[in-house]
């Protein structure tokens, strides 16, 4: 049995995205999250997870929701930020059936001053509900780790109950991912709260648990955004086990693994890391870093091999009245890098065990 025989191609939503993760958490591989600010960095997500056939999860993150409706228009009130999310949502929306695959639409971190950019897109969320009978999304990250213990759980449950009702399955963070990522720097942050103790996670689930099934917890094990060589970085994977086992402990009859976990800050990540996360029930991982890189060199590549056929529009090694047009298309360098992020996306899958699973 693989994953179209449990849940749908196209963008989940509701009790299919917690088959989809419960399914990946028995059979023990994880789903990259892949960062998306363009209908060609989408393209290029789904792509990848249609010709290794597996599921993938899209999200965009604040400022990536801005660059999709366009830097030139103004963000005071977050409003290019929902008006972009809500765009990429419906471009997602409109073409992932057509590639086969199960896809969760996810929006990335929101911090506490970026409250209103998720209060948009949850207004998007029931207008769409109102219609369709269910949300525009299929998930929603809260990240208000940099905030009181309590005020995090209490603003996460106050929010769910207002997204379980549409189906809605929702991401919080508990501990503190370090780095720089997308605006929200904790390069300086204490580097006790890069590590979730088990009594906190256990709190998320009790707070959680009673609204409904659907959420998932991000519980820092020294996890670093940005990029890192391997090493470099003090993940502790192994404590998500010790999450899991002390959450089952507190619930009695409850299965080993209760808890649906996420991995941040996995650039540089060795194998073995991945392995043990994946092992203690991390059934998404974030890529942003690595395929942003990737994306450019696929660029990068096509102009620097080409720079000769690219420095004016007629005229190149071949004669001074020869066209350069079918060189500087835009769909052509454009379609260099998708073509290599594709393929980073797809390694991403094998870290992951997440190949021929549908």
């Amino acid at each position: 049995m693989g994953v179209l025989d449990i849940v749908p191609a196209g963008v989940l939503t509701g009790d299919n995205v917690r088959k989809l993760f419960s399914y990946a958490r028995e059979h023990k591989f994880a789903i990259p999250a892949i960062n998306v600010t363009s209908s060609s960095t989408a393209n290029a997500v789904l792509e990848a997870a249609r010709d290794i056939k597996a599921p993938i999860i899209l999200q965009v993150s604040q400022g990536g929701s801005a660059f999709f409706a366009g830097k030139g228009l103004a963000n005071d009130k977050q409003q290019a930020s929902i008006l972009g999310a809500v765009a990429a949502a419906h471009h997602i929306r409109t073409v992932a059936k057509a590639y086969g695959v199960p896809v969760v639409l996810h929006s990335d971190h929101c911090a506490e001053k970026l409250l209103p950019w998720f209060d948009g897109m949850l207004e998007a969320d029931e207008a769409y509900f109102r219609e369709h009978q269910e949300p525009l999304f299929s998930s929603h990250m809260l990240d208000l780790s940099e905030e009181p213990k309590e005020q995090n759980i209490a603003t996460c449950a106050r929010y769910f109950k207002r997204m379980a009702p549409l189906g809605l399955w929702l991401e919080m963070e508990i501990g503190i991912t370090g780095g720089e990522e997308d605006g929200v720097d904790n390069t300086g942050v204490d580097n006790a709260s890069l590590y979730t103790q088990p009594e906190d996670v256990y709190e998320v689930y009790k707070a959680l648990n009673p609204i409904s099934p659907n959420f998932s917890i991000a519980a820092a094990f020294g996890n670093v955004h940005g990029v890192y060589k391997p090493g470099n970085v003090k993940l502790q994977p192994q404590l998500l086990g010790k999450h899991q086992s002390y959450t089952s402990q507190k619930l009695g009859s409850e299965p080993a693994q209760p808890l649906y976990l996420v991995f941040h800050g996995g650039s540089g990540s060795t194998k073995e890391e991945i392995q043990t996360a994946v092992d203690n029930g991390v059934v998404k991982m974030n890529v942003d870093t690595d395929t942003q890189y990737t994306y450019l060199t696929g660029i990068r590549d096509y102009i620097l091999k080409k720079k000769d056929y690219l420095l004016s529009q007629v005229g190149n090694p071949e004669g001074p009245d020869k066209p350069n047009k079918k060189y500087y298309d835009p769909r052509v360098w454009i379609r260099e890098g998708e073509k290599t992020m594709a393929a980073r996306v797809k390694e991403a899958c094998r870290d992951l065990g997440n190949v021929d699973r549908l």
